[in-house]
């Protein structure tokens, strides 16, 4: 049995089970404290019926107009908890709440150009490229724009692929 519930303060002391793994960003408290203060209705963690973490999300809400958007900055799920289905769950509930709290027209994620595992998962998520980052990550490596357009956005503009790629200067919020 798994439970997801909002992503606490005091998570950030239970969660080392999944973030000492090697496919798992890890950041400075003060961005996890960024998170939880401003976009607490987009951090999900789940929890196995002991009340163990098995994995998490971390998504904020950002852009203007037809841009507006929910972001994924993070999914990650504890290796002895993967091909469970678990970051499907925790995607579906970062998507839902963009899209019914922050009425959002899509969601967006970047992931490495070298994780197919990754790519191979977010596009059975329903999630396609929108256009690669050049030098995303540290400079050396590009990053894919992956989203997946939600209700709002009726006629799917904000899943038109850009024919180009573009650089990290030039990404809008």
């Amino acid at each position: 049995m798994t439970t997801i519930r909002r992503f606490t303060c005091d998570d950030l002391f239970r969660f080392n089970n999944i973030n000492l793994d090697y496919l798992t960003e890890t950041y400075y408290l003060p961005f996890y404290f960024e998170y939880i203060s401003n976009w607490p209705s987009l951090l999900s963690i789940a929890e196995d019926v002991n009340g163990r973490p098995m994995g998490y999300m971390l998504g904020k809400a950002e852009g203007n107009g037809e841009n507006w958007h929910g972001h994924v900055t993070a999914v990650t799920v504890a290796p002895e908890y993967r091909r469970i289905g678990l970051a499907d769950r925790l995607m579906n509930t970062l998507e839902e709440v963009s899209e019914k709290v922050h009425n959002a027209y899509f969601v967006d994620l970047f992931v490495r150009k070298s994780n197919t595992l990754a790519i191979k998962m977010y596009e059975k998520f329903g999630y396609s490229l929108y256009r690669t980052v050049i030098g995303y990550y540290s400079g050396e490596e590009d990053a894919l724009d992956m989203r997946k357009a939600l209700a709002r956005d009726v006629e799917k503009k904000s899943i038109i692929p850009l024919p180009h790629p573009v650089y990290p200067s030039s990404l809008d919020a």
